[in-house]
């Protein structure tokens, strides 16, 4: 079977989405040297911050690999939704679960799946990823950690009691905001967290870990 990323409609909706990324993000990152939280928040709320093509590509192997529910936090635009969303509907069974704290880009994540025939594959949260998540129980088997930066650990802590054995966790952007991903580094990297960890020179660098406790 053909991979959906072929599909000409899906592939057609993310060259749009990165070509659009690529002329959007790089003034908005330009800005943000020191900002506080509260003016990276609002330059982050106009930004894609996507995955890049092969990191993409890298998401959909590993969830297409895996059986259970998959977990994005932080939709953004849908970029990275899209290839997570494609392995769904390719191996043929499971849910993309995927949390947007911004309104207006979750309705654009929206449309954006809609476009590339995915949506039916996706349950969007809108709201607080500690709010919105609070209800998964288990059957988690692929976590995705791609929003706000310092929520990362407790996003992860969260969710840690819905993890199927095996499961693995991918978090993006090591490069982009190294100081601020210490302390979740710090814990995936311990063994006595119940992880293996690794970290892949993919994209802007993901720390990807398998749950071994």
């Amino acid at each position: 079977m053909i991979s959906s990323l072929h599909d000409p409609v899906v592939s057609r909706v993310l060259d749009t989405l990165h070509s659009e990324a690529d002329r959007v993000d790089p003034p908005l990152l330009a800005d943000m040297g020191d900002n506080t939280d509260d003016e990276m928040a609002h330059l982050l709320s106009q930004a894609f911050i996507p995955v890049s093509p092969d990191a993409g590509r890298f998401l959909y192997a590993l969830a297409r690999a895996t059986k259970g529910t998959v977990i994005e936090f932080g939709t953004s635009l849908g970029i990275s939704t899209i290839y997570l969303a494609a392995a769904i509907r390719d191996r043929g069974d499971g849910l993309v679960i995927t949390t947007e704290l911004h309104t207006a880009k979750a309705q654009k994540a929206r449309e954006n799946l809609r476009a590339a025939g995915l949506l039916n594959y996706v349950d969007l949260r809108e709201g607080d990823a500690l709010e919105t998540l609070r209800g998964v129980t288990g059957g988690v088997t692929f976590l995705f950690l791609d929003g706000w930066k310092k929520l990362y650990l407790p996003v992860l802590k969260l969710l840690e009691p819905a993890l199927a054995p095996g499961a693995l966790v991918a978090a993006d952007d090591l490069d982009l905001f190294p100081e601020v991903h210490k302390p979740y580094l710090a814990y995936v990297r311990n063994p006595e967290s119940g992880y293996v960890s690794v970290e892949v020179p993919v994209g802007d660098r993901i720390e990807l870990s398998v749950r071994t406790a």
